[in-house]
Protein backbone atom coordinates (compact mmCIF):
# COMPACT_ATOMS: atom_id res chain seq x y z
CA UNK A 1 0.00 0.00 0.00
CA UNK A 2 1.26 3.50 -0.81
CA UNK A 3 1.75 5.75 2.19
CA UNK A 4 2.25 9.48 2.51
CA UNK A 5 5.16 10.79 0.46
CA UNK A 6 8.20 11.49 2.70
CA UNK A 7 11.38 12.18 0.73
CA UNK A 8 14.80 12.29 2.40
CA UNK A 9 15.92 15.77 3.42
CA UNK A 10 18.28 16.19 0.46
CA UNK A 11 15.35 15.61 -1.91
CA UNK A 12 13.05 18.25 -0.44
CA UNK A 13 14.09 21.00 -2.85
CA UNK A 14 11.46 21.32 -5.60
CA UNK A 15 14.02 22.18 -8.28
CA UNK A 16 16.15 19.14 -7.45
CA UNK A 17 13.02 16.99 -7.66
CA UNK A 18 11.87 18.51 -10.95
CA UNK A 19 15.25 18.29 -12.68
CA UNK A 20 16.31 14.84 -11.47
CA UNK A 21 12.97 13.33 -12.45
CA UNK A 22 13.59 14.06 -16.14
CA UNK A 23 17.27 13.14 -16.26
CA UNK A 24 18.44 10.59 -18.88
CA UNK A 25 19.53 8.31 -16.04
CA UNK A 26 15.93 7.94 -14.85
CA UNK A 27 14.65 7.38 -18.41
CA UNK A 28 17.27 4.67 -18.88
CA UNK A 29 16.32 2.97 -15.63
CA UNK A 30 12.70 2.94 -16.74
CA UNK A 31 13.68 1.27 -20.01
CA UNK A 32 15.75 -1.31 -18.14
CA UNK A 33 12.78 -2.09 -15.91
CA UNK A 34 10.62 -2.80 -18.96
CA UNK A 35 13.30 -5.01 -20.50
CA UNK A 36 13.86 -6.98 -17.27
CA UNK A 37 10.16 -7.73 -17.12
CA UNK A 38 10.18 -9.13 -20.63
CA UNK A 39 7.53 -6.65 -21.74
CA UNK A 40 6.37 -7.13 -25.32
CA UNK A 41 5.76 -3.76 -26.98
CA UNK A 42 4.23 -3.03 -30.37
CA UNK A 43 3.76 0.29 -32.19
CA UNK A 44 0.30 1.35 -33.34
CA UNK A 45 -0.92 4.22 -35.50
CA UNK A 46 -4.40 5.33 -34.49
CA UNK A 47 -6.31 7.18 -37.22
CA UNK A 48 -9.25 9.35 -36.15
CA UNK A 49 -11.45 11.94 -37.85
CA UNK A 50 -10.10 14.19 -40.62
CA UNK A 51 -7.20 11.81 -41.26
CA UNK A 52 -5.44 12.71 -37.99
CA UNK A 53 -2.96 10.01 -36.97
CA UNK A 54 -1.59 9.47 -33.48
CA UNK A 55 1.11 7.03 -32.48
CA UNK A 56 1.08 4.81 -29.44
CA UNK A 57 2.76 1.76 -27.94
CA UNK A 58 0.95 -1.24 -26.46
CA UNK A 59 2.90 -3.27 -23.89
CA UNK A 60 2.03 -6.45 -22.01
CA UNK A 61 3.69 -9.39 -20.31
CA UNK A 62 3.29 -12.56 -22.39
CA UNK A 63 1.31 -15.27 -20.65
CA UNK A 64 -0.02 -12.97 -17.94
CA UNK A 65 -3.76 -12.70 -17.37
CA UNK A 66 -4.83 -9.10 -17.88
CA UNK A 67 -6.12 -7.07 -14.95
CA UNK A 68 -7.29 -4.37 -17.37
CA UNK A 69 -6.07 -1.78 -19.85
CA UNK A 70 -4.23 1.36 -18.72
CA UNK A 71 -3.88 4.33 -21.08
CA UNK A 72 -0.96 6.64 -20.23
CA UNK A 73 -0.71 10.31 -21.28
CA UNK A 74 2.51 12.34 -21.13
CA UNK A 75 3.09 16.03 -20.44
CA UNK A 76 3.73 18.95 -22.80
CA UNK A 77 6.87 18.29 -24.89
CA UNK A 78 7.23 14.90 -23.22
CA UNK A 79 6.53 11.62 -24.99
CA UNK A 80 5.64 7.98 -24.56
CA UNK A 81 9.32 7.44 -23.68
CA UNK A 82 9.47 10.01 -20.86
CA UNK A 83 10.87 8.63 -17.62
CA UNK A 84 7.55 8.80 -15.74
CA UNK A 85 5.80 7.01 -18.63
CA UNK A 86 8.30 4.15 -18.63
CA UNK A 87 8.35 3.74 -14.86
CA UNK A 88 4.57 3.94 -14.55
CA UNK A 89 4.15 1.41 -17.36
CA UNK A 90 6.53 -0.98 -15.60
CA UNK A 91 4.66 -0.66 -12.29
CA UNK A 92 1.28 -1.14 -13.94
CA UNK A 93 2.40 -4.22 -15.88
CA UNK A 94 3.91 -5.70 -12.73
CA UNK A 95 0.42 -5.32 -11.26
CA UNK A 96 -1.22 -7.13 -14.17
CA UNK A 97 -2.27 -4.35 -16.55
CA UNK A 98 -1.79 -4.06 -20.27
CA UNK A 99 -0.49 -0.55 -21.01
CA UNK A 100 -0.96 1.77 -23.97
CA UNK A 101 1.32 4.84 -24.03
CA UNK A 102 -0.15 7.43 -26.40
CA UNK A 103 1.86 10.21 -28.03
CA UNK A 104 0.00 13.46 -28.54
CA UNK A 105 0.28 15.07 -31.95
CA UNK A 106 3.82 16.49 -32.54
CA UNK A 107 5.28 14.65 -29.54
CA UNK A 108 7.89 11.95 -29.66
CA UNK A 109 8.92 11.21 -33.23
CA UNK A 110 5.48 11.96 -34.73
CA UNK A 111 5.78 15.42 -36.32
CA UNK A 112 5.47 13.89 -39.80
CA UNK A 113 2.09 12.28 -39.14
CA UNK A 114 -0.03 15.46 -39.32
CA UNK A 115 0.33 18.87 -40.96
CA UNK A 116 -1.56 20.79 -38.29
CA UNK A 117 0.18 21.86 -35.09
CA UNK A 118 -0.51 20.46 -31.65
CA UNK A 119 -2.37 22.64 -29.20
CA UNK A 120 -3.98 21.81 -25.88
CA UNK A 121 -7.59 22.24 -27.04
CA UNK A 122 -7.28 19.23 -29.37
CA UNK A 123 -9.18 17.03 -26.93
CA UNK A 124 -11.45 15.41 -29.51
CA UNK A 125 -8.63 13.53 -31.24
CA UNK A 126 -7.42 12.15 -27.91
CA UNK A 127 -10.97 11.07 -27.01
CA UNK A 128 -11.35 9.37 -30.40
CA UNK A 129 -7.97 7.69 -29.97
CA UNK A 130 -9.05 6.38 -26.56
CA UNK A 131 -12.19 4.93 -28.13
CA UNK A 132 -10.10 3.15 -30.77
CA UNK A 133 -7.54 1.90 -28.24
CA UNK A 134 -10.35 0.43 -26.12
CA UNK A 135 -11.69 -1.31 -29.25
CA UNK A 136 -8.33 -2.77 -30.29
CA UNK A 137 -7.44 -3.92 -26.79
CA UNK A 138 -10.71 -4.88 -25.10
CA UNK A 139 -9.20 -5.86 -21.73
CA UNK A 140 -11.54 -4.61 -19.04
CA UNK A 141 -11.69 -2.55 -16.94
CA UNK A 142 -10.04 0.47 -18.61
CA UNK A 143 -8.21 3.19 -16.69
CA UNK A 144 -6.15 6.25 -17.63
CA UNK A 145 -3.31 8.18 -16.01
CA UNK A 146 -1.55 11.37 -17.05
CA UNK A 147 1.20 13.70 -15.90
CA UNK A 148 1.18 17.53 -16.06
CA UNK A 149 -0.62 18.46 -19.31
CA UNK A 150 -1.31 14.74 -19.72
CA UNK A 151 -3.04 14.88 -16.33
CA UNK A 152 -5.21 17.69 -17.66
CA UNK A 153 -6.10 15.55 -20.69
CA UNK A 154 -6.80 12.56 -18.43
CA UNK A 155 -9.27 14.59 -16.36
CA UNK A 156 -10.99 15.93 -19.48
CA UNK A 157 -11.08 12.42 -20.90
CA UNK A 158 -12.84 11.27 -17.74
CA UNK A 159 -15.42 14.02 -18.25
CA UNK A 160 -15.96 13.01 -21.88
CA UNK A 161 -15.84 9.22 -21.44
CA UNK A 162 -19.52 8.45 -20.76
CA UNK A 163 -20.85 10.33 -23.79
CA UNK A 164 -18.01 9.05 -26.01
CA UNK A 165 -18.64 5.43 -25.07
CA UNK A 166 -15.22 4.91 -23.48
CA UNK A 167 -15.43 2.13 -20.85
CA UNK A 168 -13.35 4.13 -18.37
CA UNK A 169 -13.64 3.36 -14.66
CA UNK A 170 -10.98 5.69 -13.21
CA UNK A 171 -8.52 8.47 -14.11
CA UNK A 172 -5.37 9.39 -12.18
CA UNK A 173 -3.64 12.75 -12.68
CA UNK A 174 -0.22 13.75 -11.32
CA UNK A 175 0.51 17.50 -11.11
CA UNK A 176 -2.23 18.24 -13.67
CA UNK A 177 -2.40 21.65 -15.32
CA UNK A 178 -5.83 22.59 -13.99
CA UNK A 179 -5.56 26.36 -14.58
CA UNK A 180 -3.44 27.05 -17.70
CA UNK A 181 -3.54 30.82 -17.20
CA UNK A 182 -2.02 30.41 -13.73
CA UNK A 183 0.62 28.05 -15.15
CA UNK A 184 1.65 30.72 -17.68
CA UNK A 185 1.95 33.32 -14.92
CA UNK A 186 4.06 30.93 -12.84
CA UNK A 187 6.42 30.32 -15.77
CA UNK A 188 6.71 34.05 -16.37
CA UNK A 189 7.35 35.02 -12.76
CA UNK A 190 9.20 32.00 -11.35
CA UNK A 191 12.65 30.57 -11.97
CA UNK A 192 13.72 31.42 -15.56
CA UNK A 193 14.95 27.84 -15.97
CA UNK A 194 11.49 26.39 -16.55
CA UNK A 195 10.53 29.02 -19.13
CA UNK A 196 13.84 28.37 -20.92
CA UNK A 197 13.42 24.58 -20.71
CA UNK A 198 9.92 24.45 -22.17
CA UNK A 199 10.65 27.09 -24.80
CA UNK A 200 13.74 25.22 -25.96
CA UNK A 201 11.70 22.08 -26.52
CA UNK A 202 8.73 23.90 -28.09
CA UNK A 203 10.93 25.83 -30.53
CA UNK A 204 12.67 22.61 -31.53
CA UNK A 205 9.27 21.01 -32.18
CA UNK A 206 8.13 23.96 -34.32
CA UNK A 207 11.38 23.87 -36.31
CA UNK A 208 10.72 20.22 -37.14
CA UNK A 209 7.22 21.06 -38.37
CA UNK A 210 8.54 23.89 -40.51
CA UNK A 211 11.14 21.59 -42.09
CA UNK A 212 8.55 18.89 -42.79
CA UNK A 213 5.73 21.15 -44.05
CA UNK A 214 7.33 24.41 -45.28
CA UNK A 215 4.25 25.51 -47.25
CA UNK A 216 1.87 25.01 -44.35
CA UNK A 217 4.27 26.46 -41.77
CA UNK A 218 6.08 29.41 -43.28
CA UNK A 219 6.77 31.29 -40.03
CA UNK A 220 10.16 32.94 -39.73
CA UNK A 221 12.72 32.92 -36.93
CA UNK A 222 11.29 36.16 -35.54
CA UNK A 223 8.17 34.22 -34.57
CA UNK A 224 10.25 31.62 -32.75
CA UNK A 225 12.23 34.32 -30.93
CA UNK A 226 9.15 35.42 -28.95
CA UNK A 227 8.67 34.51 -25.31
CA UNK A 228 6.12 31.89 -24.27
CA UNK A 229 3.16 34.26 -24.06
CA UNK A 230 4.00 35.83 -27.42
CA UNK A 231 4.43 32.48 -29.14
CA UNK A 232 1.22 31.19 -27.54
CA UNK A 233 -0.58 34.28 -28.85
CA UNK A 234 0.75 33.54 -32.36
CA UNK A 235 -0.39 29.90 -32.07
CA UNK A 236 -3.87 30.92 -30.94
CA UNK A 237 -4.32 33.52 -33.69
CA UNK A 238 -2.95 31.36 -36.51
CA UNK A 239 -3.93 27.83 -35.56
CA UNK A 240 -7.05 27.88 -33.37
CA UNK A 241 -10.53 29.36 -33.46
CA UNK A 242 -10.10 30.92 -30.01
CA UNK A 243 -10.52 34.68 -29.58
CA UNK A 244 -7.32 35.28 -27.63
CA UNK A 245 -4.83 33.66 -25.26
CA UNK A 246 -7.15 33.72 -22.23
CA UNK A 247 -9.98 32.21 -24.30
CA UNK A 248 -7.57 29.47 -25.34
CA UNK A 249 -6.52 28.80 -21.75
CA UNK A 250 -10.18 28.69 -20.73
CA UNK A 251 -10.75 26.11 -23.45
CA UNK A 252 -8.80 23.46 -21.59
CA UNK A 253 -8.99 24.61 -17.97
CA UNK A 254 -10.49 22.18 -15.44
CA UNK A 255 -10.21 24.41 -12.35
CA UNK A 256 -12.93 25.40 -9.91
CA UNK A 257 -16.19 23.54 -10.46
CA UNK A 258 -15.45 22.15 -13.93
CA UNK A 259 -14.94 18.63 -12.61
CA UNK A 260 -17.93 18.71 -10.26
CA UNK A 261 -20.08 16.75 -12.70
CA UNK A 262 -17.66 13.86 -13.17
CA UNK A 263 -19.32 10.48 -13.52
CA UNK A 264 -15.97 8.65 -13.75
CA UNK A 265 -14.06 8.85 -10.44
CA UNK A 266 -10.65 10.50 -10.52
CA UNK A 267 -7.59 10.70 -8.26
CA UNK A 268 -5.36 13.79 -8.27
CA UNK A 269 -1.86 14.08 -6.83
CA UNK A 270 -0.33 17.57 -6.52
CA UNK A 271 2.77 19.00 -4.84
CA UNK A 272 2.59 22.11 -2.65
CA UNK A 273 6.05 23.15 -3.87
CA UNK A 274 5.46 22.57 -7.61
CA UNK A 275 7.33 25.38 -9.44
CA UNK A 276 5.25 24.95 -12.62
CA UNK A 277 1.69 24.14 -11.49
CA UNK A 278 0.55 26.55 -8.73
CA UNK A 279 -0.87 24.66 -5.77
CA UNK A 280 -3.42 27.38 -4.98
CA UNK A 281 -5.96 25.96 -7.42
CA UNK A 282 -6.11 22.49 -5.88
CA UNK A 283 -7.71 23.13 -2.45
CA UNK A 284 -10.63 24.86 -4.20
CA UNK A 285 -10.98 22.17 -6.86
CA UNK A 286 -14.55 20.88 -6.67
CA UNK A 287 -14.49 17.10 -7.03
CA UNK A 288 -17.41 14.70 -6.51
CA UNK A 289 -17.49 12.55 -3.40
CA UNK A 290 -16.26 9.50 -5.34
CA UNK A 291 -13.00 11.24 -6.26
CA UNK A 292 -9.77 11.84 -4.34
CA UNK A 293 -7.29 14.73 -4.00
CA UNK A 294 -3.89 14.40 -2.35
CA UNK A 295 -1.54 17.37 -1.92
CA UNK A 296 1.98 16.39 -0.87
CA UNK A 297 4.20 18.89 0.93
CA UNK A 298 7.11 18.07 -1.39
CA UNK A 299 7.55 16.64 -4.88
CA UNK A 300 8.33 19.49 -7.27
CA UNK A 301 6.89 19.16 -10.76
CA UNK A 302 6.16 15.48 -11.47
CA UNK A 303 9.12 14.50 -9.29
CA UNK A 304 8.17 12.69 -6.06
CA UNK A 305 11.52 10.87 -6.07
CA UNK A 306 12.18 8.71 -3.03
CA UNK A 307 15.96 8.32 -2.90
CA UNK A 308 19.26 7.86 -4.69
CA UNK A 309 17.75 5.10 -6.84
CA UNK A 310 15.43 7.76 -8.36
CA UNK A 311 12.42 5.52 -7.86
CA UNK A 312 9.23 7.55 -7.71
CA UNK A 313 6.29 7.74 -5.34
CA UNK A 314 4.08 8.99 -8.18
CA UNK A 315 4.21 5.80 -10.24
CA UNK A 316 3.49 3.73 -7.12
CA UNK A 317 0.64 6.08 -6.22
CA UNK A 318 -0.85 5.88 -9.74
CA UNK A 319 -0.61 2.10 -9.71
CA UNK A 320 -2.24 1.79 -6.28
CA UNK A 321 -5.14 4.07 -7.25
CA UNK A 322 -5.73 2.29 -10.56
CA UNK A 323 -5.43 -1.21 -9.09
CA UNK A 324 -8.02 -0.34 -6.44
CA UNK A 325 -10.35 1.10 -9.07
CA UNK A 326 -9.95 -1.83 -11.46
CA UNK A 327 -10.49 -4.41 -8.72
CA UNK A 328 -13.54 -2.53 -7.49
CA UNK A 329 -14.99 -2.46 -10.99
CA UNK A 330 -14.27 -6.17 -11.45
CA UNK A 331 -16.01 -7.02 -8.15
CA UNK A 332 -19.00 -4.90 -9.16
CA UNK A 333 -19.23 -6.74 -12.49
CA UNK A 334 -19.09 -10.14 -10.80
CA UNK A 335 -21.67 -9.05 -8.24
CA UNK A 336 -24.02 -7.82 -10.95
CA UNK A 337 -23.79 -11.14 -12.81
CA UNK A 338 -24.54 -13.33 -9.78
Amino acid sequence: MVGEYRPPRWLRNPHVQSVLSSMPLRRASGQRALRRMGARTTEHIIEVEDGVRLQGFHSHLPGQASRGLALLLHGWEGSSESSYMRHTAAHLMASGFEVFRLNFRDHGDTHHLNEGLFHSCRLSEVVQAAVEVSRRFPARPMVVAGYSLGGNFALRLALAAPSAGIPLVHAAAVCPAIDPSAVMRALESGSPFYHWYFMKKWRRSLLRKRALFPRQHDFDDAVLAQDMRGLTRWLVERHTAKADVEDYFDGYAVAGDRLAGLQVPVSVLAAADDPVIPVAGFPVLQLPAHSHLEIARFGGHCGFLEGISLRGYAERWVTARLVAAADGAARATIGASV
